[in-house]
């Protein structure tokens, strides 16, 4: 299972709002949303947040087997 608990890591250590990515950097707001919710996105999404957050892939998602 992938996990986006490192994005929230990186934007609280980045200062960075959910806010600012969608009204400063074009982030759409259904992106955030699938994310929260433990949902796909796709590469291009993944390597746009990467880009933006200059931050490796690994500062955004992260695979858990199932149950840890």
């Amino acid at each position: 299972m992938i996990s986006y608990e490192p994005f929230y890591r990186t934007l609280y250590r980045k200062n960075i709002t959910e806010y600012q990515l969608i009204f400063k950097h074009g982030v759409s707001a259904n992106t955030l949303h699938r994310m929260k919710h433990g949902e796909t996105i796709t590469l291009k999404t993944l390597d746009t947040l990467c880009f933006i957050l200059d931050c490796p892939v690994s500062d955004v998602i992260e695979y858990r087997r199932d149950g840890e």
